[in-house]
């Protein structure tokens, strides 16, 4: 080879390596330009949420519909994403959405609140919840030929009402405080329902056992203990809280005990969704429990959460909320139109259903209940965040029907709230839709909201 030759060599591999220096600038340039364009984009979206939530204050419009609308704009009707791109961090991100709102939820119940309000929102809740498990299940084995179990962990899954959409709404409606209060406290209580009822389901689905005896005892068994060790976890957790306090940055300690007290149940073969859920109502309720059962033996008061800790919390669940809805709306598939048809037809019948709910539930004593008040009680029907993640727990563990089962869900999600969105202002006006929800509930000596405030 001679000097000519080497020297073309040579040049080649330089300027091949400065031609492949280039192309890796460009990529370069080029992902950092869209990881910059994402973080804005998530910026944005948690703009938005706020502007949604003063929408909601202020039009009635909730923001969790909004956020799915953003969710299906870019996700099945623009295919800029897609749930298969987010591979397991979804069902990661769904967990830690359960585990974060039960424990938030928890630490806003207290044993008076309670005790006082059980009685008026226990007959809702369950005649509500009962009636729309039987119902869809019917529904799952007639029409989407689900078997039975399936059928009816469906129906569980959608048995509540959504504590973000109803609790911003009632707030803003012109009812009664004790109608607010009920509507407030049955969706608390639903989501409770929904997630022991579904969950047991689930377990009967994936044993394959129709023995229902010895499955819910398992699943008592289990509910009961993951209570027990939610419980005295929140009592050993506010006696070093405020130890931990004094160590630098650890604001997010409780809410990375809760993902300890949630893992260590599962590993067990509890329920770590309901040990988060009892944790919280213990965090909430440590000085009754200080005072009922371990002030004999504790000389030392426990540490409560203070304000800051409580509205981090909201901050956290405001933020998951934010994105799981938008998941949602993204997760949504409307190339696969039997079932969006299916969530249609059950969300028509679920608001049908529920007004001889609110009939079955709502007795003649409840004078202050006026005509208006049961109207709104059977206008909210909305389904949101704990149908929602329950919804993705079939598909992840495996249930033959799981993914048919969480298109279902999305769409009756979508579907009731939009609905509640339309009926909320059409129930405040006087037309032929009001004035047929007010008649269903007119019966003599029954006052209107009218009358009271003549009189």
């Amino acid at each position: 080879m001679n000097q000519d030759t080497i020297l073309q060599s040579i040049d080649t591999i330089v300027n091949q390596g400065a031609v492949q220096e280039a192309v890796n600038q460009a990529n370069n340039v080029g992902v950092s330009n869209t990881t910059g364009l994402t973080i804005a984009i998530l910026g944005l979206l948690i703009f938005a949420a706020h502007l949604f939530t003063e929408i909601f204050s202020r039009k009635r419009i909730p923001d969790v519909l909004l956020l799915m609308i953003i969710g299906l704009v870019i996700g099945p009707v623009f295919h800029w994403v897609s749930p298969t791109q987010l591979g397991s961090v979804g069902n990661i991100f769904t967990t830690v959405t359960l585990v974060i709102l039960l424990f938030e939820s928890g630490t806003q119940l207290n044993f008076n609140t309670l005790m006082n309000s059980i009685r008026g929102t226990m007959s809702l809740t369950t005649i509500n919840f009962f009636l729309t498990m039987a119902v869809v299940a019917i529904v799952g084995i007639l029409v989407v030929r689900l078997d039975v179990a399936t059928s009816l962990m469906l129906g569980a899954i959608l048995g509540g009402t959504s504590s973000a959409v109803v609790i911003p709404m009632v707030s803003q409606l012109k009812i009664s405080s004790k109608s607010s209060t009920i509507l407030i406290l049955e969706s608390a209580f639903s989501d409770v329902l929904c997630i022991v009822f579904a969950l047991a389901l689930m377990e009967v689905v994936l044993s394959g056992s129709m023995n229902f005896g010895a499955v819910l005892g398992s699943i008592l068994s289990s509910f009961i203990l993951a209570s027990i060790i939610g419980l005295l976890s929140a009592v050993f957790w506010s006696y070093i809280l405020d130890k931990v306090r004094h160590v630098k940055n650890s604001i997010l300690t409780t809410p990375a005990f809760v993902f300890i007290v949630y893992g260590i149940n599962e590993w067990l073969g509890f329920s770590g969704a309901i040990a988060s859920l009892a944790f919280g109502i213990g965090m909430a309720n440590i000085d009754r429990i200080y005072d009922g059962f371990f002030k004999r033996m504790l000389k030392t008061e426990p540490s409560k959460l203070n304000d800051t800790e409580k509205q981090l919390f909201s901050e956290i669940v405001f933020l998951l909320k934010t994105f799981f809805f938008i998941y949602i709306g993204i997760s949504i598939q409307l190339d696969h139109f039997w079932p969006i048809i299916i969530g249609l037809i059950i969300t028509i019948v679920l608001f049908a259903l529920r007004i001889p709910v609110v009939k079955l539930s709502v007795r003649k004593k409840d004078n202050d209940l006026t005509i208006d008040d049961k109207a709104f009680m059977s206008g909210l029907v909305p389904k949101g965040l704990a149908a929602a993640v329950l919804a993705t727990l079939p598909a992840q563990a495996g249930v033959e029907g799981g993914e048919i089962i969480q298109n279902i869900v999305f769409a009756v999600i979508l579907f009731s709230i939009i609905f509640t969105s339309i009926m909320v202002p059409i129930l405040e006006k006087d037309n032929m839709v009001s004035r047929f929800y007010k008649r269903c509930f007119t019966e003599k000596h029954e006052p209107t909201l009218n009358d009271i405030l003549d009189n």
